[in-house]
C-alpha cells in the first residue's frame, strides 16, 4: 500500500503496509458483525477498512486531522465508519457504548505516547471487552514480565492487576513505513470481569506502586518511607528489606489493603 501521505514525526506516526501481518492481524482479532470495534489512530486506513468490512461499522479515534478525508475516501464502499478526530488520550471512550456493550480496541499506537496512553485505557477498563495493540516490542516485554525480571516495572503490574496480557507476535521493522528503528509487537489485553485480587483503595494501590518503583534499586523500606512502614510491610507478609521487582501483583494489594486496616 502507498501511503500518499507523508509520516509527520511529532504524532509518532508509522504506517502498517505488510499485508502478511494485516493478515495475522485479523485473525488475531477475529472481528465478527455486531462488535463494537474502536480503532486507535487509524492513519491510512490499512487494518480500518478490512474492519470495517468484517463489523459493518466501526469508531475510530484520529488526531491528525490532515489524514481523515483520505481514510474516509478509503473506507467509503467498506461499511459504517465514524471518525472522531481528537487525542486518544484525552478521549472518553465509555462515550461510544451503547446498551451495555463493551469496546473491542485496536491501534497502532505511537511508541511516543504508548505508556501514558495504556494508563489511560486502564481508567476506563469497565467499558471495554479487550484490546489488541502494536506496540514497540520493550514495551510489550515490559507489560507482560514477571517479578525478578529486568523489564518488571509499574506498568507490568498496573497491568496486570487490571488485564490479561498476552503477548501474540513481533513485527519487523519493514512491515511499516517509514521503518521505525525497534522491533515491534502485537499484543492482546483483556480486561478482567472479576479482578483477581481486589485493592480496597485503587489509588492508593497505584501511589505505593508508581513510588516503589520510582526507586526501584532501593529496599522497600526506603522506596516507601513515606507510604508505609516495616510493620505494615511485615504484617502484609513482605520483606521490607526486599527490593521493589520482587514483589507480584498480589503482594502489592496486600500491602495496599493493610494501609487501609484491611489485614
Amino acid at each position: 500500500m502507498g501511503t500518499g501521505h507523508p509520516a509527520r514525526k511529532r504524532f509518532g506516526q508509522h504506517f502498517l503496509r505488510d499485508r502478511r501481518i494485516i493478515g495475522r492481524i485479523l485473525d488475531a482479532i477475529a472481528p465478527a458483525p455486531g462488535q463494537r470495534l474502536v480503532e486507535i489512530g487509524p492513519g491510512l486506513g490499512a487494518l480500518t477498512c478490512p474492519l470495517l468490512q468484517a463489523v459493518g461499522e466501526l469508531d475510530a479515534v484520529e488526531l491528525d486531522r490532515e489524514l481523515i478525508p483520505a481514510l474516509r475516501q478509503r473506507c467509503k464502499e467498506a461499511g459504517n465508519l465514524r471518525i472522531h478526530q481528537g487525542d486518544a488520550l484525552k478521549f472518553d471512550f465509555g462515550s461510544l457504548c451503547h446498551d451495555q456493550q463493551r469496546l473491542r480496541l485496536v491501534g497502532n499506537l505511537p511508541y511516543n505516547i504508548s505508556a501514558p496512553l495504556l494508563f489511560h485505557l486502564l481508567a476506563q477498563a469497565a467499558w471495554i471487552q479487550d484490546m489488541h495493540f502494536m506496540l514497540q516490542q520493550e514495551v510489550v516485554a515490559r507489560m507482560a514480565a514477571e517479578p525478578r525480571q529486568s523489564a518488571y516495572g509499574r506498568l507490568s503490574v498496573m497491568l496486570q492487576y487490571y488485564c490479561q496480557v498476552e503477548p501474540l507476535f513481533v513485527i519487523g521493522p519493514t512491515a511499516f513505513s517509514p521503518p521505525p528503528k525497534v522491533q515491534s509487537a502485537f499484543v492482546r489485553l483483556i480486561p478482567y470481569r472479576v479482578l483477581p485480587v481486589v485493592a480496597a483503595n485503587p489509588e492508593r494501590f497505584a501511589a505505593l506502586v508508581k513510588q516503589a518503583f520510582a526507586q526501584r534499586r532501593k529496599t522497600l523500606r526506603n522506596a516507601l518511607r513515606n507510604l508505609a512502614g516495616a510493620g505494615d510491610m511485615e504484617a502484609a507478609g513482605i520483606d521490607p528489606g526486599a527490593r521493589p521487582e520482587t514483589l507480584g501483583v498480589a503482594e502489592f494489594v496486600a500491602l495496599s489493603n493493610r494501609l487501609e486496616g484491611l489485614q
